[in-house]
């Protein structure tokens, strides 16, 4: 485990408790801490439940939560009774007075929560809205599922941007690659027909994470332009997803060909190709990017 990844995270598990009040002795300004509002929190929304099921879900130390539940019946907020299954099993339970509690908590955090994005602009707050629900799926242990989306305002320049950077990172490509893809789809949105174009994002947790353009040409054949995967989302097949949609985007157009031009460098992406059915037709040596590369252009029958 590299040093900087664990000096990251503490990092931001520091910022991140400091911000939401976590290290405070009441949450929120409310009479709970913050363990005896998790222990409240799943009471109310649980059915009834055993002491042992609330300690294995919030891995609390069985002492803890044995103080914390004493409390909860001395402050009349807890009931609990035998199990019809077992005779030693206490089923624990809120009474009326423990869900007003609840709710008067839900109200302060939800409020506390709110009073947080409301220190953010529009664009920050659903950044770290969208952020926070990738983080709670990775720490799951899920995989949240890719959506494939028509491009929303942002999306063009976004695309721009990362192709640059990621092409500068991983082979040394220039700014001259940048003013190329500028070039392409500034032409691809001035000259956009659905009748004979199309495109796709790649969207993973609410973030954009791959895209793919379908360009139509002249004498039946279509370009395929622009293909590219996040490193952060690759081994999950989404630039094979995204040829995919466009092959067949291009059957359903009309199209009797495709054909696309890369670079032999770009050995991700020809596998890809090869695997939807592209046969490599030429390739031709330049010097483009800052770099000496070899073009090469490509070609489905549809």
């Amino acid at each position: 485990m590299a040093s900087s990844d664990v000096s990251r995270l503490r990092s931001f598990n520091r910022r991140y408790t400091e911000v939401l009040g976590l290290l405070n002795e009441r949450l929120d300004g409310s009479a709970f801490s913050l363990s005896e509002a998790r222990v409240l929190y799943e009471l109310a929304h649980g059915h009834e439940q055993t002491a042992a099921d609330i300690a294995r879900r919030l891995r609390l130390d069985p002492g803890q939560l044995s103080r914390i539940l004493r409390d909860f019946e001395k402050q009349g907020l807890l009931a609990g009774e035998a199990s019809p299954d077992h005779a030693r099993h206490r089923l624990l339970s809120l009474r009326a007075p423990g869900r007003e509690a609840f709710a008067e908590l839900d109200r302060q955090t939800g409020a506390a929560i709110g009073a947080l994005l409301d220190r953010f602009d529009p664009h920050s707050r659903a950044r770290l809205v969208e952020l926070a629900t990738r983080l709670e799926g990775v720490l799951a242990g899920g995989e949240q599922p890719v959506v494939y989306r028509a491009p929303r305002t942002g999306d063009i320049g976004w695309i721009t941007h990362r192709q640059a950077v990621l092409y500068h990172e991983e082979y040394g490509w220039d700014w001259t690659y940048e003013a190329l893809v500028a070039r392409i789809l500034g032409e691809f949105v001035a000259q956009f027909d659905p009748a004979r174009d199309d495109a796709w994002i790649a969207e993973l947790g609410g973030e954009a994470v791959g895209s793919i353009f379908l360009k139509g040409g002249e004498a039946g054949t279509a370009k395929l332009r622009l293909l590219y995967v996040e490193p952060s989302a690759r081994g999950r097949r989404i630039g094979a997803a995204l040829v995919r949609l466009c092959v067949e985007r291009g059957r359903a157009l009309g199209y009797a060909r495709l054909e696309l031009w890369t670079n032999s460098v770009l050995a991700s992406a020809r596998r890809i190709y090869e695997g939807a059915g592209f046969e490599l037709v030429a390739e031709e040596p330049h010097h483009s990017f800052g770099q000496d590369l070899v073009g090469q252009t490509w070609g489905l029958e549809l």
